[in-house]
């Protein structure tokens, strides 16, 4: 309220304030039954200057503005159709109180007026007796002629339905509660040309304003909402009316932008579109904001082709039947007044008057700037729609008796939801419009140019981006120009950033098991899952195949087969050893022994059946430490029985108590005991300290994880190893010693062969497996276990099984006696 008690002071000072003014014909006034206010630029100041007097600004001093008088026509037609409906206000009248409103901050004098009653403002009015002189208003056009006002009228709540102020900040309703806009606010405008921007690819733009609200609004909400898209502002300077633009437009060409934003008002932009045209600017995209983005001078322009293509954004344009007719009407009805001199001018009110008005033309009026002509359609059209919600109005009549405060116009604002000339008007929250835009291309190629629409932009029901690129006919011989700081990356490359803005980059190549999404972040090569692989230069990973040998598959099969084979073998000899257990060829090839050392090759063998399947810890358990440990057994059997045979024939004469004490206490069972514990606790270390495991092998093959037995610690399995072969060196050695041995307890030949086979089957196998690899080597390692033990039964157990089955007289006393003479003889001829 302070704030009106100042302004009212101000008025004092003013030279032109509440004239008696004439009610006839006027363009500025029209009575009726309510009043509304508007706020028209019929004059443009182009730069402001700084009065140290409370002097209103005369508009009449400035340039004429064609635009503004068009909508000013624009109002007086929409006021007119709506009396003269018979569904809409059917027996009230609106009139109108219209300003010429050319300066941001000294056309105070209109604004007090609609808020005056009877000539006087009483600050602290209360809303239920407050009746200003306009029940709403109109108006102005520009953003910070509307933020300057704006407080006046919503501090008490007069509904300011505007028509040409986009600036986010009057969306906020705690600042201007009874704001109101039939445009979309620069939020959306920005939106739009984000999304224009990213359809076509570019992401290297600059942004050119004015400094202004309406300007700078625009470029901080571009700054907020390119984050994450992509775009980089490469670009941006607010212009005064004294920059040098030449310089601003040789820093944009330096830095190689083919697509600029000009977000400005239309007396800056036209400056710096004809600055482009006499610098030889040429082959660049301009995206014209909706302030000149259907300005009729500039199209016109020599030379204007050059500088590349125009590209505007502007709400949907919208023909209004019967405004054409209305002005041709008017001309012809003008009052020759307005063309008054200066002294008849100053007979009116402040800032009602225009010298050049009434010589305009009905052509020049109709084919001016249409952009805000829906707009203010619209919210002529809102207020009525809502007064006629306060009045009660039905399709006959309304009433004229109930009161209508300003106020009540506002709460029914925000529930209207009418059509309008194709047009579904409505507000959302904010008191902001349903948004509809239209690409406007500027065809300067043809005379006189035109605009043609080649787009839109819905926001309801949902967001809508459409552009017809056939009738793009770009200057970059028809494709599309390029606007990016660096060129894209190619499938299959990461961004490496350089310098300050994240458009400019190099590409490099992904690594192998790495990939690139773009979707997701283009700077970085994230790693495949484990389960997954990639080639160099990859967008997805491919998912691994898991591979180990099946039970099904055919070597699998053969292997599992001869081991059954073995075990049935074995089993049979086994039999056949304890039948002929008394015989003298079970009894010299060790006889209990024999049992022992069979049943060891038994459950070696069972093991090879635990290399098929899925791995797992009992699997790779069983697989190994059951064949090293009973093999060993095995293979201790083979050496004591090596050793005892070299002590009866050898050592008994030379060493008699040594062989007495071996065959008193058993020294063969000791000695397989005490080899047998050992190596018992050397396993039982092996698998405590880091016991086998199944592993999934990721690194071998690119596309496969092959589910192996990890050995478990090298030190312990080295130990286990190592006892196992040295006891088959001692073997060896001792078979050696006894090879002249007479022929039935000669067993060097068959020791030594299966002992040599065994080692070279393990040496051949620790070889592939380092060369090597492939799931089959667990095969091989299976055929490595098979070969060891067909060794011993091939060269130790065969041949004598074949001498109790086929040569049973060689299985005799007399026999076995015979020869041991014949040792003898031999022994004691040398």
């Amino acid at each position: 309220m302070l704030l009106s008690s100042i302004y009212i002071f101000l008025v004092g000072f003013t030279n032109c304030f509440f004239f008696k003014i004439s009610w006839s014909t006027s363009d500025f006034s029209l009575e009726g039954d309510y009043l509304l206010g508007g706020l028209f630029p019929l004059h443009e100041i182009e730069q402001e200057t700084t009065l140290f007097s409370a002097e209103t600004t005369e508009c009449f001093r400035h340039i004429s503005s064609k635009s503004g008088y068009h909508m000013l026509q624009v109002m007086r037609f929409a006021v007119e159709e709506i009396n003269n409906s018979t569904t809409l206000l059917s027996n009230v009248s609106l009139g109108y109180e219209i300003f010429d409103y050319c300066s941001n901050t000294k056309n105070f004098n209109s604004a007090l007026s609609f808020i005056s009653k009877n000539g006087s403002i009483r600050p602290k009015e209360k809303l239920n007796n407050y009746q200003p002189k306009v029940i709403a208003l109109t108006g102005p056009y520009g953003s910070t002629r509307t933020m300057t006002i704006a407080p006046l009228f919503t501090m008490d709540l007069i509904p300011m339905v505007n028509y040409g102020a986009s600036t986010s900040v009057l969306s906020n309703k705690l600042q201007y509660p009874s704001f109101v806009r039939t445009m979309p606010s620069n939020k959306d405008l920005i939106e739009m040309i984000i999304h224009l921007i990213r359809w076509f690819g570019w992401n290297w733009v600059a942004f050119i304003g004015s400094q202004d609200d309406y300007s700078s609004d625009g470029l901080k909400l571009f700054n907020k909402y390119i984050n994450n898209t992509g775009i980089c502002l490469a670009y941006q300077e607010g212009l005064s009316p004294n920059a040098n633009y030449s310089l601003t437009l040789k820093k944009i060409d330096m830095l190689n932008i083919n697509v600029i934003v000009v977000f400005a008002l239309p007396q800056y932009a036209s400056k710096f579109i004809k600055a482009a045209i006499a610098n030889n600017i040429q082959d660049k995209v301009w995206i014209a904001s909706n302030a000149w983005a259907m300005n009729q001078q500039l199209p016109r322009e020599p030379g204007i082709a050059k500088i590349g293509t125009i590209i505007g954004i502007a709400e949907r344009l919208l023909s209004l039947p019967g405004f054409n007719e209305f002005v041709y009407k008017a001309r012809g009805t003008t009052d020759v007044g307005h063309n008054d001199s200066e002294g008849a001018i100053k007979s009116k009110t402040c800032n009602q008057a225009c010298d050049y008005c009434t010589l305009l033309t009905a052509e020049e009026i109709i084919n001016e700037n249409p952009t805000l002509s829906f707009s203010i359609y619209a919210a002529i059209y809102t207020i009525a729609h809502a007064l006629h919600k306060v009045l009660q109005c039905n399709m006959n009549k309304c009433h004229k008796n109930k009161m209508a405060k300003p106020y009540m116009l506002l709460e029914e604002i925000k529930k209207l939801d009418f059509p309008l000339s194709g047009r579904q008007v409505k507000y959302n929250k904010n008191y902001d419009p349903t948004i509809s835009y239209a690409v406007v291309l500027w065809r300067t190629d043809v005379n006189p140019p035109q605009f043609e629409m080649v787009g839109t932009y819905e926001k309801l029901p949902e967001i809508t981006f459409t552009i017809d690129k056939s009738l793009l006919p770009w200057h970059n011989n028809g494709s599309v120009p390029f606007s990016n700081c660096s060129v894209e990356c190619k499938a299959g490359y990461s961004r490496q950033p350089e310098g300050f803005h994240s458009c400019c980059f190099s590409c490099e190549k992904c690594p192998p098991n790495s990939y690139v999404n773009f979707s997701r972040d283009p700077y970085t090569c994230f790693p495949c899952a484990e389960s997954e692989w990639s080639d160099e230069g990859s967008t997805t990973c491919k998912a691994r195949s898991v591979v180990y040998p099946q039970f099904t598959e055919i070597p699998s099969i053969i292997v599992m087969v001869s081991a059954a084979c073995l075990i049935i073998l074995l089993i049979a000899i086994f039999c056949l050893f304890a039948y002929n257990y008394d015989t003298p060829v079970v009894k010299s090839a060790g006889g209990s022994m024999c049992f022992l050392m069979l049943t060891s090759l038994i459950l070696s063998s069972i093991s090879v059946f635990f290399f098929f399947g899925k791995p797992t810890f009992v699997f790779c358990l069983l697989r190994n430490a059951i064949f090293v440990f009973f093999f060993t057994v095995c293979i201790s059997c083979l050496t004591v029985r090596s050793f005892q045979i070299i002590c009866v024939f050898k050592m008994a004469a030379q060493f008699p108590k040594v062989h007495s004490l071996w065959v008193k206490h058993n020294g063969q069972w000791l000695f397989i005991a005490f080899a047998t514990f050992v190596h018992l606790i050397s396993c039982v270390v092996w698998m405590m300290v880091n016991p086998v495991k199944a592993i999934a092998d990721s690194w071998t093959f690119k596309d496969q994880i092959m589910l192996i037995c990890e050995m478990g610690n090298a030190i312990t399995f080295t130990i286990v190893v190592f006892l196992s072969w040295v006891l088959g060196f001692l073997c060896l050695l001792f078979s050696y010693m006894g090879r002249d041995l007479p022929k039935n307890y000669n067993e060097a030949k068959s020791i030594t062969f299966s002992l040599i086979l065994y080692y070279l089957t393990w040496i051949a196998y620790f070889t592939a497996y380092l060369i090597i690899k492939s799931k089959y080597m667990v095969i091989f390692n299976a055929m490595a276990q098979i070969s060891s033990i067909n060794g011993i039964l091939f060269s130790y157990f065969i041949p004598k099984s074949y001498i109790i089955i086929f040569q049973p007289q060689k299985n005799t006393p007399a026999y076995f006696q015979t020869s041991i003479q014949n040792y003898t003889q031999t022994i004691s001829r040398t």
